[in-house]
């Protein structure tokens, strides 16, 4: 048997199919949060941040997410009527956005 052969043998397999999925999902909810309250003054910060946007901006916002806080970077679009910000076809409500970075 050559050599290449004798060692696919001994390459890694998934014995139980779909089980590294399912521990990887246990874990991601296991470490979920609850979202946090902001400040009256960081609220008011967001907002004036929100305000001053041009369309195209490149921004990095940190929000709440599914039980997870995420953080995005790419140009800003904010979208007044539908009280979201769309970054990167990512559309993130202002009530979940916990800071913004220009």
């Amino acid at each position: 048997m050559p050599r290449s052969e004798r060692a696919k043998q001994f390459m890694p397999f998934d014995t139980l199919k779909g089980l590294k999925n399912a521990i990887r999902m246990k874990e991601y909810e296991h470490e979920r949060v609850s979202k946090g309250e902001l400040s009256e003054e960081k609220a008011t910060e967001i907002s004036k941040k929100l305000l001053n946007l041009n369309k195209n901006d490149i921004v990095t916002v940190k929000y709440y997410n599914d039980g997870h806080y995420k953080e995005i970077t790419g140009k800003a679009k904010v979208l007044i009527e539908q009280h979201c910000l769309e970054i990167e076809h990512t559309k993130i409500d202002f009530d979940d956005i916990f800071d913004i970075t220009l």
